[in-house]
């Protein structure tokens, strides 16, 4: 398949030119060397998988207690982990249009170039490289290191020396290649499911032993807050769209990796706690801080606790390489629109991924884990770092679903968001409310993330004024015109 990208920088060979059947390989018809290109390697399962893996993670862990402080019955514990689903797939049907019309490596980095242009691009590129993907690795390696500290303690700084060496030994096996960081993905993926699965079993068979709790008043109840916490829990999901540059024929498949990886993780989420709420109950949930644990040590006694904590610590090294396979592939997309750190924009050819983003990405998360490791809490430090950053162009990306419907009413689409307009005016008024909760609700980190965000104003200056596009890899030999974006 032949996609082309107003943003990359090298002369693209015509779709029927004897250079085109080379452009796989990295090889012109001259026989010239050509610069590496994202190649389509991922299948429909390995996208849903790392979809899956950069979703369900660490915040199911962590969430429901926060979230059953925060609701008046059982019922509304349910139904608010439903709308949560229910929000999130509004959000994946919106992606699924911009990421078939609009296939490219860059993602949302591609969508705002092409709805705003490249200005407010590059500043999405430079707020995802200092704030949102590397705030978020920061944070989950933050969490695998509390835990991982609990199973071998090594000290008084031994979860921020577990954060590090996660960082580095997870982004080490990416830049290896796509290969090996999608395998190590599909493993954790499935130990990890496994594990859920497991707590779901028990949670439905085992003996309930509610835990006594204080009673929450119904005046006292935040339905919004509990949103803020299950659409945490829930998020993670558009990162699939950085994966259309590798996915065999994007255009068709795209919605179907959203779609379906939606529809498992709203599954999963609401089966696990249901099964929480149904051996705990919601005042258990309420007094409890770790509520799996809590909930396995009562069905299963220290030993199943034990498996609870390991599964935990998969569940983190599963999102965390997701969240490093993908992030690095904006440090690819916005290295060919700016003069600076031109060896960034460079793809690794042996090892089919941006070996040099991958790098530049784990110095910023260290740098980060370093500061947070200054701080009482260093997860809620880049929870707060990250979120009104990430709500603030998120609500940007999904009004750039009418502009482009706007700005190019003569597009083929392959794939077209259901209930339109409705659906994605319906995604806005979703982030317009998540960027007001996460400035009101959040400490001063938040503010440290809009400062870092605003410093990054002087890399308009280094923007390139003048280049062709390039092409990404082909799958055949004979292009078909119904394939091409």
């Amino acid at each position: 398949m032949a996609v082309r990208s107003p943003q990359q920088t090298v002369p693209a060979a015509s779709a029927g030119s004897p250079g085109s059947a080379h452009a796989a390989s990295g090889e012109t018809s001259g026989g010239t060397n050509s610069p590496a290109l994202p190649q389509p390697s991922l299948s429909v399962f390995d996208a849903i998988a790392i979809m899956v893996g950069l979703v369900v993670g660490i915040g199911i862990f962590r969430t429901p207690s926060i979230v059953a402080g925060n609701v008046e019955s059982e019922l509304a514990f349910i139904l608010v982990w439903v709308a949560g689903g229910a929000i999130t797939l509004i959000g994946a049907l919106c992606y699924a249009e911009l990421s078939a019309a609009h296939p490219d490596a860059g993602g949302e980095y591609h969508f705002l170039s092409r709805a705003y242009g490249k200005p407010l691009a590059m500043m999405f590129g430079w707020a995802r490289c200092t704030v949102i993907q590397t705030g978020a690795i920061a944070a989950v390696a933050f969490m695998l290191g509390d835990y991982a500290a609990q199973l071998l303690p090594i000290g008084p700084y031994g979860s921020t020396i577990y954060a590090a060496l996660s960082i580095v030994i997870l982004t080490a096996v990416n830049v290896i290649g796509t290969t090996q960081g999608k395998n190590l993905q599909l493993a954790m993926t499935f130990i990890e499911i496994g594990a859920i699965a497991l707590i779901i079993g028990f949670g439905f068979f085992g003996s309930p032993e509610v835990s006594p709790a204080p009673a929450l008043p119904p005046e006292s109840a935040a339905m919004g807050m509990a949103m803020i916490f299950v659409l945490l829990t829930y998020g993670g999901w558009n990162e699939a769209a950085y994966l259309t540059g590798e996915l065999k024929n994007p255009s068709r498949n795209i919605a179907k990796v959203l779609v379906t990886g939606t529809a498992i993780l709203v599954t999963l989420y609401v089966a696990a706690n249901w099964a929480l709420l149904s051996i705990l109950g919601l005042e258990g949930l309420r007094g409890s801080d770790a509520v799996a644990t809590e909930m396995m040590r009562q069905v299963a006694g220290p030993a199943g606790a034990t498996v609870v904590t390991v599964a935990i610590v998969v569940a983190a090294l599963s999102t965390l390489n997701a969240t490093i396979f993908t992030g690095a592939r904006v440090f690819y997309s916005m290295a060919r629109d700016i003069t600076l750190f031109p060896r960034v924009g460079e793809w690794n050819a042996r090892g089919r991924t941006p070996a040099n983003g991958l790098l530049m990405q784990a110095g910023v998360s260290l740098a980060l884990v370093a500061l947070g490791a200054a701080t009482p809490d260093g997860f809620k430090a880049m929870v707060d770092y990250t979120a009104p950053v990430f709500w603030g162009f998120l609500l940007l990306v999904a009004f750039s679903l009418f502009v482009l419907r706007r700005r190019e009413p003569h597009r083929q689409l392959t794939y077209r968001v259901p209930l339109y307009p409705l659906t994605p005016a319906l995604f806005c008024l979703t982030c317009l409310y998540m960027l007001h909760a996460s400035l009101a609700y959040t400490g001063s980190a938040a503010l440290i993330g809009v400062a870092v965000l605003a410093a990054g104003l002087p890399l308009l200056w280094f923007q390139r004024k003048d280049h062709p596009p390039a092409p990404v890899a082909q799958t055949a030999t004979t292009p078909s015109p119904t394939l091409l974006d």
